[in-house]
């Protein structure tokens, strides 16, 4: 069960105020709208729903299910794969600088050997801590279940997308709530579909998402990051 305290650890550590910069990355959104493949309420939802279904919003459950529960070897091999998944150069930046400043500012605030485990294991095997991993640790360590905590983190990519959408499209706040609103089912679905998913079904099928991300990287005029 989720008790208050684990609450109100979720809430700050996913808040758009909990300082890993998340407000730069738009995950390959950007270019999106750009060419105008995301220029509504319902092209975003189409796109924010692909991204958590079968892009990162995939994988990234997945590696927080097993970072969640893994010690030793084991979490170092979470560790491994997580760095070898990115499909582009800025998703690896994008998911390496939110874990390293996520794993800085909880360890700083909300210390426990746990985290010190896995910063010294990340130096080691010269990877640094993807987000996902690094959010599942600190949930982990200070007894958040991981259901709640799963839905939580994908929550916070729908919103950060949504949120950026407003702004980039734009949408309005109107529609961002009604977007919001509307993916909850899909938040939901993907949380769900993880906690029973086979490790060996790792992995995403968004072509179009990396495909735009590598586009980024040399858009003429860019507010975000990936």
């Amino acid at each position: 069960m989720l008790d208050d305290l684990g609450l109100y650890r979720l809430m700050t550590w996913l808040s758009p105020s909990f300082p890993v910069g998340a407000y730069t990355y738009l995950h390959g959104l950007e270019w999106a709208v750009e060419t105008g493949a995301v220029h509504d309420r319902l092209t975003l939802m189409d796109w924010v729903e692909g991204v958590l279904l079968h892009g990162a919003g995939r994988t990234d459950a997945d590696l927080f299910r097993a970072g969640h529960g893994a010690v030793g070897v084991a979490l170092d091999t979470v560790v491994e794969v997580a760095d070898a998944l990115r499909g582009t150069a800025e998703l690896a930046m994008e998911s390496a600088n939110q874990g390293r400043a996520f794993l800085t500012a909880v360890t700083a605030s909300w210390p426990h050997p746990r985290l010190d485990d896995l910063a010294a294991r990340c130096r080691a095997l010269e990877r640094p801590p993807s987000y996902p991993v690094a959010v599942a640790v600190a949930a982990s360590a200070h007894g958040v279940p991981l259901e709640p905590a799963l839905t939580a983190y994908l929550h916070a990519l729908a919103a950060n997308l949504v949120s950026a959408a407003v702004r980039l499209v734009p949408l309005g706040q109107t529609d961002g709530q009604k977007a919001q609103a509307a993916l909850a089912a899909t938040v939901h679905e993907a949380a769900s579909a993880a906690l029973v998913r086979d490790w060996e079904d790792l992995g995403a099928a968004a072509p179009v998402v990396d495909l735009f991300s590598m586009f980024h990287e040399t858009q003429y005029t860019r507010l975000f990051r990936s």
